[in-house]
C-alpha cells in the first residue's frame, strides 16, 4: 500500500508523536509498503539535524508555537494535495491531527481517500490547563470531533483515551497501542560508571524523561528531591526548564538525550517517575518498563494501562506531590521490592514490539481500505 502519514511533529522534534511516526514508517517499509511523510518544516537552525530518511518526506511551511517556539505548527499548503497525487496515495494516516492534520483530512476527503486518525495528544486538557477557561477545552473538543468524525477510523492509544473520545462524541474509535524497542531499552545497558557519576553516595536514582513543559508537571518532583538517599535526574528540555532548575535545585538536569545514550540512562535508573496527568499513552513509561525499571505514575490516562499497580510500579493520585514522594520513599526503603518490580516490568512489555503493533496497524489500514466508505465532509 501507499500510505501518506500527515503528522503534526517529526524529527528533529523529540516527542511521542515524532517517534511513533518514524517507527511506523520504517516498519511499513520493512513490509514492502511505500510510506510518504508530510510534516512541518523545522526552523532554519534545526534543519541540519532533521535527519535523512529512506522514504520521501515533504515539508510544509510552519510557524513557531506561541510560548513554545521550538515546536512548529504546520500550515495549510497546496503541497499536501500535490504530494498525495504524486505519491499515488491509497490511504492517509493522520498522526495526532489538529492543525496540519485538519488540512490533511480536508484534502483526503476532497481526493476521496480513506483516512485513519491516530489520537495521541490531549489538546483539550492542555487548553484547560493553559487558559483556565472552559471554552478553550470545549472548542478543542469541537475541533477534534470535526477532524476525527471525518476519518474512517480513529485509533486511541489507551482505554482512558478511547473512553474520553467516546464521551465527547467521536465515533468509530478503536484501540491501538504503541510499541517499544525492547532491544535498545534493555536492563543489560545498566552502567555502574554512570550511576557513580550521578549518585556518588549510592543514592536511589529516580529519573524523569520527557519534554520540560508546564503540562508535564515535573515540579511535582520537588518533595522527592529532598528525600534522604534519593537523587532525582531530569532528562529533556523545553520551555519550563529554567523554572524547574530553580524549583528543583537538588536535581541533576542532563538536557536532551537520544539513542544509545538515552537507553543507558533509562537502564541505570532505580525508579522512573512519570508526573504528567494528561498522557494519552506514555511512551517513556513503556521504555522504562522495558529497561527493567519500576514506574511511579499518576492514576490517569495512559499509565492506567501500562503500570500494574503494586507489581511493576505504583499508581498515585494525579498532581499529588506528597503521594508521589511517599511512593518513592517506600521504594527507597526496599531494594528487594524494586528488584522484583523491575523483573516484572521487563516481562510485561516483552511482546509489545514495534513490528507487532505495526502489523496490527496494517490490519486497520486494510479494513478501512476495503470497507464501504463512511467518510463525511471535513
Amino acid at each position: 500500500m501507499r500510505i501518506a502519514i500527515i503528522t503534526e511533529s517529526f524529527p528533529p522534534d523529540v516527542n511521542g508523536v515524532a517517534h511513533s511516526v518514524v517507527r511506523v514508517a520504517e516498519n511499513l517499509m520493512a513490509r514492502g509498503h511505500e510510506p510518504l511523510v508530510i510534516a512541518p518544516q523545522p526552523s532554519s537552525a534545526a534543519r541540519s539535524v532533521a535527519g535523512v530518511f529512506p522514504y520521501p518526506v515533504v515539508r510544509v511551511p510552519s510557524v513557531p508555537t506561541p510560548g513554545y517556539g521550538a515546536f512548529r505548527l504546520g500550515l495549510p499548503s497546496p503541497r499536501i494535495a500535490a504530494a498525495l497525487r504524486a505519491h499515488g496515495t491509497e490511504l492517509v494516516h493522520l498522526a495526532s491531527p489538529f492543525f496540519l492534520g485538519a488540512r490533511g483530512m480536508t484534502v483526503a476527503s476532497s481526493l476521496d481517500l480513506p483516512a485513519v486518525a491516530v489520537y495521541q495528544t490531549d489538546v483539550p486538557s492542555y487548553a484547560r490547563t493553559y487558559y483556565r477557561v472552559g471554552y478553550g477545552e470545549q472548542a478543542a473538543w469541537r475541533w477534534l470531533r470535526r477532524i476525527h468524525n471525518a476519518a474512517d477510523r480513529t485509533l486511541a492509544p489507551s482505554t482512558a483515551a478511547a473512553t474520553a473520545l467516546h464521551a465527547h462524541g467521536i465515533e468509530r474509535v478503536w484501540l491501538w497501542r504503541r510499541g517499544v524497542d525492547a532491544v535498545r531499552f534493555d536492563p543489560s545497558r545498566r552502567s555502574p560508571s554512570l550511576r557513580r557519576a550521578l549518585a556518588p553516595n549510592g543514592e536511589m536514582l529516580v529519573g524523569y524523561v520527557g519534554r520540560l513543559a508546564p503540562e508535564k508537571r515535573v515540579d511535582l518532583l520537588a518533595p522527592a528531591t529532598r528525600l534522604p538517599g534519593v537523587k532525582v535526574v531530569i532528562v529533556g528540555d523545553g520551555p519550563a526548564r529554567a523554572g524547574l532548575e530553580r524549583a528543583l535545585p537538588d536535581a541533576v538536569f542532563l538536557g536532551e538525550r537520544r539513542g544509545e545514550q538515552l537507553a543507558r540512562i533509562f537502564a541505570s535508573l532505580d525508579v522512573f517517575a512519570h508526573t504528567g496527568p494528561y498522557e494519552t499513552f506514555g511512551q517513556t513509561v513503556q521504555e522504562a518498563l522495558a529497561s527493567g525499571v519500576p514506574v511511579v505514575a499518576p492514576a490517569s490516562g495512559g499509565p492506567l494501562d501500562l503500570v500494574d499497580d503494586g507489581r511493576t510500579g505504583f499508581l498515585v493520585p494525579p498532581c499529588d506531590a506528597g503521594a508521589l514522594a511517599h511512593a518513592l520513599a517506600g521504594l527507597a526503603a526496599s531494594p528487594e521490592r524494586r528488584a522484583a518490580m523491575g523483573l516484572a516490568a521487563r516481562v510485561a512489555v516483552q511482546n509489545r514490539s514495534w513490528p507487532a503493533v505495526c502489523d496490527e496497524l496494517i490490519r486497520h489500514y486494510r479494513e478501512v481500505v476495503h470497507a464501504a466508505p463512511v467518510r463525511v465532509a471535513a
